[in-house]
C-alpha cells in the first residue's frame, strides 16, 4: 500500500546508482546536499527544489512535472548567488529568496530579498530589495530592511502577506505587514506593529496573535479577540508563559497551540479566544516539537515529532485521515521519521520527507487516492545506510540531580576510542536523533562518538535553557563530564582514549573538559571556538547591538574573574593534552583574536599546538575542499591520540 520507490526519478537523476561495500571516504561526508528544499504546487502538479552547482558557488531553481511529461526548468538568479525559502503562491507561480551561507548551517538562509517567477522562468519579478541606481535608471526597488513570506492567501492565487522589518529603523523597528501580488509585485499595507514581532495569522489572513519580547527577551503576547478587535494583552488563563505553532480554525475563534505556562517544555491546547479558555490534549510532555505534521493544506496539527532524547511521535487526533496516513507511512519506513512537507490545494497529493539516523533525508509525494507513492528527490544519495552508524538515545543522571539526554553514534559494542562532541549555541540549539555527518565521519573510522544536551541546551523549555546561563564553565561542564563517566561505566567508551572535539561552544567546552577534567581526555579539538570568554565580550558580531550585548551580560555575568578563570586561553597552564585548533579567517562571530589569544597563550609557554586556518571561510567551513582537508586532518590526529597509532 505505501510501497516506496528505490530509485531516484527522471526529476533529478535519470538512474539509480549500486551501493559500494568500501568504506566512505572524507570527501563523502564533506560534500553538501544535492537538494535542500522541496516544495509542491497547489494543484500538485509540480515540485520546485533548490539545488547547488557542483562547486556550490550557486543555489539554482529547478522546477519539473511530477509525471514527467512537460520541460523541467532550472533557473538562476545571478552570478554566485543563493536562493532559499520556497514557496508556491499560485498553480503556476513560486516566491524564494535570495540567500547566503551561513555558519554551521547545512543550507543556505534568506538574506530578506523576495523574488517570484512562473514555472517556464520567462515571467520573474522582484517582490522585496535594495537595488542601486544604473545610470538615469532608478531601481523600482529600494527597500532597506529584511522581508519573508508569512502566509499564501488560497482564496486569492498568487496573493500572500509578507512582514517586513526595517534594517535602519533603530534596534526595535517596527513590523509591517503587506498584502503582496507575488505576479505583479504590487503591494498594500495591511498591518503594522510597534518593535520587532512574529504575527499569527487565522485563515482569512487577519493577524491575531502577536509575540514580542521585553529588553530581557521575555515574551511578551497580545491577541485581538475577533479579527477588526484592537490588540489587548492575551490573558494567562490562555497564554501562561509563551505559546507558539499557532493555529486557527475556519472560524477564526478558535484554535490549536503549543503553550508552556511556566517555563517548562510545552503541552498543547485548543484555545477558545472569544471565551478566554483553553482545554487541554492528551500529550505527554517534557520535549520542544522538531516536526508538526498537519491535517492537510489548512489542517491542524495531528502529531508532535520530538527528537531531543528518544525519538517519539504523539499523535494529537487519533481519528484524523492523517493521523492514518502519517501511521501508515511510519510502518512503510520503519526505523524512520516521516514529516508532512507540502499539500496539494485539495489535499490529495502530500509531499513528505523520510529521514533516519543512518539516512539523510528522502523527500516523496502520495496521491491519497491511488495511494501510490514516487520519490521525487535525495539529499545526500551517495551515502548508503547500510554503511553508517546506529545513533542510540541516552539518559544518565548528572552530579547536581537532573536527568540528562544524550546520544552515542557507534557502529559497534564498545568499549571503544571515544570523541566527546557537545554542540554550539550553546542555548537554543540541541542535539537530535538523525543523520550529522560529523558524528558519522568519526564514527565511520571506528570511534563511538558521544553528544550531550548539557543544561542550557534547547528542546526542554526555557527554563532549562535558563539554567546554563552564566555555568558556560561551570555545571554545563560538569554535565558533559557525567555523561563521558556514564560512557565508561557503561562500557561505551575506552576510558584510556577520550577525546574531544566541537564547533563554536562546542570548540570552547572542547578545550574546557581537559581543562577542568584531566584525568578523563588524552586531546582536543577546537573548531571555530570561544577561547577567551572576556574577548567575546569585546569583538564579533554579537557585540554589535546593544540586544547583543545584554545577551552576553544575561548568560556569561559580569563577573571578570570568573570569565577569566572559565577562559582555556587564560589558562593554558592547566591543558595538559595534545590540541588541534581549527579557525577560519574570515569569521565574524568568532574572529581571529579568539584563536590567537589561545594559541599565542600555548606559544608563551613553549606549548606546541597543532592548526588549521582556512583562508576565507567563515564561522564553520563551506568549501568542500577546505571541509574534507578537516576531516583529514582530524583522522590523523585523532589516530595520533586514541587510534591505531595512539602510543
Amino acid at each position: 500500500m505505501f510501497k516506496a520507490s528505490m530509485c531516484l526519478t527522471a526529476i533529478v537523476v535519470g538512474l539509480c546508482l549500486p551501493a559500494f561495500a568500501q568504506i566512505p571516504t572524507a570527501h563523502d561526508f564533506a560534500r553538501h546536499s544535492e537538494v535542500y528544499e522541496v516544495a509542491l504546487s497547489p494543484d500538485g502538479k509540480h515540485v520546485a527544489m533548490t539545488l547547488p552547482t557542483q562547486d556550490n558557488r550557486e543555489t539554482q531553481l529547478l522546477i519539473a512535472p511530477l509525471d514527467g511529461n512537460g520541460k523541467t526548468q532550472r533557473m538562476r538568479f545571478g552570478n554566485q548567488e543563493h536562493v532559499s525559502d520556497i514557496v508556491w503562491t499560485a498553480d503556476d507561480r513560486v516566491t524564494l529568496a535570495r540567500a547566503r551561507n551561513m555558519p554551521l548551517q547545512p543550507m543556505p538562509y534568506s538574506l530578506g530579498q523576495l523574488f517570484s517567477t512562473d514555472v517556464t522562468g520567462k515571467d520573474q519579478e522582484t517582490l522585496f530589495g535594495y537595488f542601486q541606481n544604473k545610470g538615469l535608471a532608478t531601481a523600482r526597488r529600494k527597500d532597506e530592511g529584511f522581508a519573508s513570506l508569512a502566509k499564501v492567501l488560497d482564496e486569492e492565487p498568487g496573493s500572500a502577506l509578507v512582514w517586513f522589518t526595517c534594517w535602519n529603523c533603530g534596534e526595535r523597528p517596527d513590523t509591517v505587514v503587506y498584502k503582496v501580488d507575488t505576479r505583479t509585485g504590487n503591494r498594500q499595507e495591511v498591518e503594522r506593529v510597534k518593535d520587532s514581532a512574529h504575527l499569527y495569522f487565522d485563515q482569512t489572513g487577519h493577524a491575531r496573535v502577536m509575540v514580542g519580547r521585553d529588553d530581557n527577551d521575555e515574551p511578551t503576547v497580545s491577541y485581538r479577540r475577533t479579527p477588526t478587535a484592537d490588540w489587548a494583552p492575551m490573558p494567562e488563563s490562555l497564554v501562561g508563559y509563551n505559546l507558539s505553532g499557532i493555529h486557527f480554525d475556519a472560524s477564526g475563534n478558535k484554535a490549536t497551540a503549543s503553550v508552556s505556562d511556566k517555563g517548562e517544555a510545552p503541552s498543547w491546547y485548543r484555545l477558545d479566544l472569544n471565551a478566554g479558555t483553553r482545554t487541554p490534549i492528551d500529550y505527554r510532555a517534557g520535549f520542544e516539537a522538531a516536526y508538526v505534521p498537519r491535517a492537510g493544506r489548512n489542517g491542524p496539527p495531528i502529531a508532535v515529532i520530538s527528537l531531543a532524547a528518544k525519538p517519539s511521535v504523539q499523535y494529537l487526533d487519533p481519528t484524523s485521515e492523517f493521523t492514518k496516513l502519517h501511521a501508515g507511512l511510519m510502518k512503510a519506513f520503519p526505523a524512520h521519521i516521516v514529516d508532512f512537507d507540502d499539500f496539494s490545494r485539495d489535499s490529495r497529493k502530500v509531499l513528505f520527507r523520510v529521514f533516519s539516523d543512518r539516512q539523510p533525508t528522502k523527500w516523496y509525494v502520495i496521491d491519497r487516492d491511488t495511494m501510490k507513492t514516487q520519490l521525487v528527490a535525495e539529499s545526500m544519495p551517495w551515502i548508503k545506510a547500510e554503511q553508517m552508524a546506529s545513533v542510540t538515545p541516552i539518559e544518565f543522571k548528572s552530579r547536581h540531580g537532573e536527568t540528562m539526554h544524550g546520544f552515542i553514534t557507534s557502529k559497534g559494542p564498545g568499549p571503544r576510542p571515544m570523541v566527546v562532541m557537545p554542540h554550539g549555541g550553546p542555548h537554543g540549539p540541541y542535539d537530535s536523533w538523525g543523520f550529522d555527518p560529523h558524528a558519522q565521519f568519526l564514527a565511520s573510522r571506528g570511534y563511538a562518538v558521544l553528544q550531550v544536551n548539557f543544561r542550557g541546551s534547547g528542546g526542554r523549555g526555557i527554563n532549562f535553557e535558563k539554567s546554563g546561563y552564566r555555568e558556560w564553565g561551570g555545571k554545563m561542564q560538569d554535565d558533559i563530564a557525567d555523561a563521558v563517566r556514564w560512557s565508561i561505566d557503561n562500557k561505551v567508551a575506552d576510558p584510556s582514549r577520550i577525546c574531544t572535539f566541537g564547533a563554536s561552544y562546542g570548540g570552547y567546552a572542547a578545550l574546557m573538559q581537559p581543562l577542568r577534567f584531566p584525568e578523563l581526555y588524552k586531546c582536543a579539538i577546537g573548531y571555530v571556538g570561544v577561547y577567551d570568554l572576556t574577548v567575546m565580550k569585546k569583538e564579533g558580531d554579537i557585540t554589535q547591538s546593544r540586544d547583543g550585548r545584554r545577551y552576553l551580560d544575561r548568560v556569561l555575568g559580569k563577573d571578570d574573574a570568573q570569565l577569566k578563570a572559565w577562559s582555556p586561553a587564560q589558562n593554558v597552564d592547566a591543558i595538559k593534552v595534545p590540541v588541534f585548533l581549527v579557525q577560519g579567517d574570515a569569521d565574524r562571530r568568532v574572529p581571529m583574536p579568539q584563536f590567537n589569544a589561545l594559541k599565542n597563550a600555548f606559544t608563551a609557554r613553549d606549548i606546541p599546538v597543532e592548526t588549521m586556518v582556512a583562508a576565507g571561510e567563515g564561522h564553520g567551513f563551506y568549501s568542500v575542499k577546505n571541509r574534507e582537508a578537516l576531516y583529514q586532518r582530524m583522522e590523523e590526529f585523532l589516530g595520533k591520540h586514541i587510534g591505531a597509532g595512539a602510543k
